[in-house]
């Protein structure tokens, strides 16, 4: 399929007459081609497509479709209907009344091309280079950032069905790409029995007895399977495919392959006690998302899936213009999708770092207690962001206690290189040392000065005898003990409410686009997804803008629409 860059169409006289007749006060759609029409280009996409071959649909064209798809939160065969007979969807694509549109699977084979050549972000990035031209959006001023969890596209299952469903996948990839090799390898009948309903098709045993029986069937007949695909005349093909590969990685995850007294060959389910078992962000959940991961946050929340990270301007401008800045929109100004094992602190830099490569740095970041780290705050301070955050506190024994001394009753000499304790013992130890990656000094106390103290019960209870302290370098650790004493003040805790704003913009996604739910299977398609959900976000907020009317009454409750107008 060729591209021959075009754009979109301009729109045909009779559909103009037809669309102004039937919206006089105009539609989304028809607001979007007015005045956005030139961020839906093709040029940017010209490195997906070829040359030669016939030429296919814009790709502006679907990506303005599909940017109206995920801000009306259709399925595909919905959004190509809506091409068809919507009148204001035919004015926005410049289509005659009598075209016929295409068809809805044009659409996943759009998004592939996208993900194939990694332009899942294209559309958004354009549409904010739009925004900062306009002057809607600009560098400095105050954004703010938050996560919430998506669920993936695939059915939850637990290690057993995960076990046999691995190994009921590789068996139609392979029924499909080597129907003759599969036929010599493996007893086709026997496995066709066991494996051709879905695992969650049928109900399992109930006894443990059984279940365990059962367990050691689909761990045998997984190695069984690899062995035949990895044996030397079989295809080395064979081992390139995706499901083949999962179950490999399913079997060592799930199963020890131990040799018996007797010299026979036990293959049984690992035991985290004895056998263990891979940590979560590398412990595969599902053979069809070799992505999704299953990850907690607290006590009552537990998902297969991914985690997105929003971010927002909620002050576009530098503060000398605050006084300019009423009336401009709040858009969404970075979209981070992770694996559900990330943690927020490793979100961190990646989104500040993205928000300057678009020009787009903030002079305030505004985050929760997720985000910070002492290197992060004084990272992001030397590139002219301040990060508005609560910084975790002392969660020492001494500190949860509230009795015991702390690192704060100590006094550090950095000169030095000495600390004196509340006391008077100076220590006798001054170890710069690495720990998980970071630079540490390790302060140690003489074991004859800690043993002798009258407080020690108070200070220490390490079997060792003495106190040890561990400290962040010098200009860390005054930075962070800086955030911790300036986070208690009544002033700092109404400056962070502002943060509060972003839950809105969650809740907003959540009901327009449905954020929280995977669309796809992936973490590349969830990119894609998620972009363009913050794409038609901010859409419907630069609509907003422009019409000075927030939301539908007809179809929004009185409360909602305050909630969004306080966040949009």
């Amino acid at each position: 399929m060729s591209l021959r860059p075009m754009g979109l169409p301009p729109v045909p006289e009779q559909t103009v007459r037809v669309a102004r007749a039937a919206f006089p006060q105009e539609s989304l759609a028809i607001r979007v081609r007015d005045r956005l029409g030139e961020v839906f280009t093709d040029e940017p996409f010209a490195e997906a497509f070829g040359v030669r071959g016939a030429p296919g649909l814009s790709p502006g064209m679907l990506s303005l479709v599909t940017v109206l798809q995920f801000a009306e939160n259709l399925t595909d065969r919905q959004a190509a209907a809506m091409a068809i007979r919507a009148i204001d969807w035919k004015y926005a694509l410049g289509l005659e009344l009598t075209d016929t549109g295409f068809d809805h699977s044009v659409l996943p084979r759009f998004r592939a091309r996208l993900v194939g050549n990694g332009m899942e972000r294209v559309v958004f990035d354009r549409l904010l280079e739009h925004c900062v031209d306009a002057g809607l959006v600009a560098a400095g001023g105050k954004q703010r950032t938050d996560s919430t969890h998506v669920v993936s596209a695939v059915r939850d299952l637990n290690r057993l069905e995960l076990a046999g469903e691995s190994v009921r996948a590789a068996l139609e990839a392979l029924s499909a790409a080597a129907p003759d090799w599969l036929a010599r390898a493996v007893d086709v009948p026997e496995f066709a029995h066991r494996y051709g309903p879905r695992v969650d098709s049928w109900k399992l045993p109930g006894s443990k007895v059984k279940r365990d029986q059962l367990s050691q069937v689909y761990g045998q007949d997984a190695l069984r399977l690899c062995r035949a695909v990895w044996s030397p005349d079989a295809p080395a093909w064979l081992r390139e495919i995706g499901a083949v590969d999962i179950m490999r990685q399913v079997l060592v995850q799930t199963y020890t392959v131990r040799t018996s007294s007797r010299g026979k060959e036990v293959v049984s389910k690992r035991e985290a006690d004895e056998d263990g078992v891979p940590p979560g962000h590398l412990r595969l959940a599902s053979p069809y998302d070799p992505d999704a991961r299953w990850s907690a946050k607290g006590d009552d929340l537990f998902w297969l899936g991914y985690k997105v990270h929003l971010t927002e301007s909620c002050d576009n401008t530098p503060p000398e213009a605050e006084a300019e800045a009423r009336g401009l929109p709040k858009l969404i100004t970075d979209v981070t999708t992770t694996l559900s094992t990330v943690p927020d602190v490793k979100a961190t830099a990646p989104i500040q770092q993205q928000l300057a490569d678009r020009g787009l740095p903030p002079a305030e970041h505004y985050l929760d207690s997720g985000y910070p780290s002492a290197e992060l705050i004084e990272a992001a301070r030397s590139r002219g962001t301040v990060m508005v955050t609560p910084v975790l506190l002392d969660r020492s024994a001494q500190a949860k206690s509230h009795t015991g001394y702390d690192k704060s009753a100590f006094r550090i000499d950095w000169k030095a290189r000495q600390v004196r304790c509340p006391q008077g013992n100076t220590s006798t130890g001054w170890h710069p040392v690495r720990q998980r990656e970071r630079d540490a000094i390790v302060v140690e106390f003489a074991k004859t000065d800690c043993q002798a103290c009258p407080v020690r019960p108070e200070c220490t209870s390490a079997r060792r005898g003495n106190r040890m302290l561990t400290l962040y370098p010098e200009h860390l650790h005054t930075a962070l003990a800086a955030a911790r004493t300036e986070q208690k003040t009544k002033t700092w805790k109404d400056k962070y409410a502002l943060r509060a704003g972003v839950e809105g913009t969650i809740n907003q996604a959540l009901d327009i686009t449905g954020i929280r739910r995977a669309r796809y299977r992936g973490l590349p398609k969830v990119r894609l997804q998620h972009a363009f959900s913050a794409t038609a976000i901010n859409v419907v907020r630069l609509d907003a803008h422009w019409t000075e009317h927030p939301l539908d009454r007809s179809r929004t409750s009185n409360l909602t629409r305050l909630s969004y107008r306080l966040t949009a």
